[in-house]
């Protein structure tokens, strides 16, 4: 089985770090192909580089059919619905894979994420998926993405300190992380906090396996019909 994992900003390191957490779970036999575009914004934080990213991200998905299926590593699941559209092979949002876990290991869980203009785009995604009213709330660490790739940034304590809120008053019982460049921090934060804590790449990892396993693809009726390239 060979999985293409898509990082749709163009920071090579972050691709690197999501290749490598996909890596650690794949089950034995699974091909974890980590790839970037070479255009685009080099993180996305909101809606504009949500856009200018998805012709690179879309681009990698058309130029190549060496692969099972597809997980694109960006919270946002930037470019979702038009990527499912390219291919009739599942692919899967890590938010979206996320989220699903989250609400099957608890009632409420809240979102830790970067900056604050990222919160708007997580809370429309939540009510898409129909699950808002599970999630107690979206928290915004105020960390820019590339701080995640600095060793010397206070991100990691910034975020637990957000992890420690969601639970005193969010009364959340797990913590999404809302960000691919957060996958390293997961098992740390798990552990000190003492509840699960989920890290987006991971969990598509495991979904996006069992639909090839299953033989599963994306339906070609009504929304995600294969575009048409016939209209000039």
């Amino acid at each position: 089985m060979r999985l293409l994992l898509i990082n749709p900003n163009t920071t090579e390191t972050m691709t690197e770090k999501a290749g490598a957490a996909a890596r650690r779970v794949a089950a034995p036999g699974t091909e974890i192909i980590a790839v970037n575009p070479t255009h685009g914004p080099a993180s996305i934080e909101g809606y504009y580089d949500e856009a200018m990213s998805l012709a690179g991200l879309l681009g990698v998905i058309g130029g190549r059919d060496d692969y099972d299926a597809v997980i694109i590593a960006c919270f946002d699941d930037t470019g979702l619905d038009a990527a499912r559209c390219l291919t009739e092979k599942p692919v899967i949002g890590i938010g979206e894979a996320a989220f699903h876990m989250a609400a099957m290991l608890s009632n409420r869980f809240s979102v830790v994420t970067t900056l604050g203009r990222s919160v708007p785009a997580l809370e429309h995604n939540l009510t898409r998926y129909g699950l808002a009213a599970r999630c107690a709330r979206v928290r915004a660490s105020e960390i820019p993405v590339l701080d995640l790739e600095d060793p010397l940034s206070e991100a990691c304590a910034r975020i637990g300190a957000e992890v420690a809120a969601a639970i005193t008053e969010d009364r959340a019982e797990a913590i999404v992380l809302g960000c691919a460049g957060m996958t390293d921090l997961a098992e740390g934060l798990g552990r000190a906090h003492g509840l699960p804590v989920l890290d987006g790449v991971v969990c598509a990892v495991a979904l996006t396996e069992g639909m090839v396993r299953l033989g599963l693809a994306t339906s070609r009726l009504g929304g995600y019909a294969p575009p048409r390239f016939d209209k000039g």
